[in-house]
């Protein structure tokens, strides 16, 4: 056979997450560098526990601002492992904003490029004799292990106020199909090579978020709206937090048809580390005990400041 494709297939291939907002450039390029601050940031979500097979995913987020040319830009990287059944992705991603003022904020322009990776362990592939279903001779199933790479590309737009931020971002924007063939055949130049095909499918992002004070208080409500659509699809994930002396954050929050949440955080000395366990509104929590999502991170203000450039200070004074 003449190089051709046994299987073709497309699915809803970035995770959901909870704590959408611990990595804001993550989602959405645009917001790398959009801060004055250095940040880095982890997470890993364990969903469905209890199911065997269920998506497990890690997640590392990189960003800093800094001055190029007279002009402010940020740059980032971002790293995503998950691994669903027998399938197994990987992506390793670099980013780049560039930022301008309009009104009493700014507009952030940013795009992203990366390589995905996406693997299937058909070796490990039982099926009874007995099934119904499937036919254990179907060569849309491969018997061996199959991987594939393919260069990736996401575009986003933000505006960061002082109060709020809002954005847009389109992930895989190209919609990547991947062609996974045998392991370590890749380049081999056979033209009877079996391959199989994986569709990444493009996602549409809507990021709103604010902080509100509460007046006399030391307290502060941070709502915060995230709508994503694979344009066969759409769901939206709300959250309501409470943040007391800018330190410890408790909340709440909902996605469409999934599930609810409750989110814990605290942040000390530039350190971050914030919890969410999601209770499944669907009937799949008859065979799962919920699923959580853990976040690790690290800021550092920079100054940027042209007052503070060159500045010392006197020791006889300090």
């Amino acid at each position: 056979m003449v190089g051709f494709c046994a299987a073709s297939g497309a699915a809803q291939t970035d995770p959901n997450l909870t704590q959408y907002f611990q990595a804001p450039s993550y989602i959405n390029p645009a917001a790398a560098g959009s801060t004055d601050l250095l940040r880095l940031r982890a997470g890993s979500r364990l969903q469905w526990l209890g199911i065997s097979g269920a998506p497990r995913d890690f997640m590392a987020a990189a960003d800093v601002p800094f001055a190029l040319l007279g002009r402010r830009w940020g740059g980032g990287v971002t790293m995503f492992q998950e691994s669903i059944g027998l399938y197994n992705t990987f992506s390793i991603n670099g980013q780049l904003s560039a930022r301008q003022k309009i009104g009493k904020g700014y507009l952030t322009v940013g795009v992203q490029f990366g390589y995905l990776t996406q693997a299937f362990k058909g070796s490990e592939v039982d099926i009874p004799d007995d099934d119904d279903y499937h036919d254990s001779n179907d060569e849309a199933i491969p018997g061996f292990d199959v991987e594939g790479n393919h260069f990736d590309m996401a575009v986003g737009l933000g505006y960061t106020h002082k109060w709020f931020n809002v954005g847009l971002a389109c992930s895989h924007i190209m919609s990547p199909t991947i062609k996974m063939q045998r392991e370590g055949s890749q380049g081999s130049g056979s033209s009877d090579e079996q391959y199989f095909e994986f569709q990444f499918r493009r996602n549409l992002y809507f990021i709103a978020s604010s902080n509100i004070p509460i007046k006399n208080t030391l307290f502060e409500v941070l709502p915060s709206v995230m709508v994503r659509s694979d344009l066969l699809t759409v769901q939206a994930d709300i959250s309501a937090r409470v943040r007391w002396k800018k330190f410890l954050t408790a909340g709440i929050g909902y996605r469409t048809a999934d599930a609810v949440s409750v989110m814990l955080e605290g942040e000390f000395k530039g350190i971050t580390l914030g919890y969410s366990y999601d209770y499944a509104t669907s009937a799949i929590m008859r065979a799962s005990s919920g699923s959580h999502e853990v976040w690790l991170g690290y800021s550092l203000k920079l100054n940027f400041g042209e007052k503070n450039r060159n500045r010392h200070k006197s020791i006889r004074v300090m």
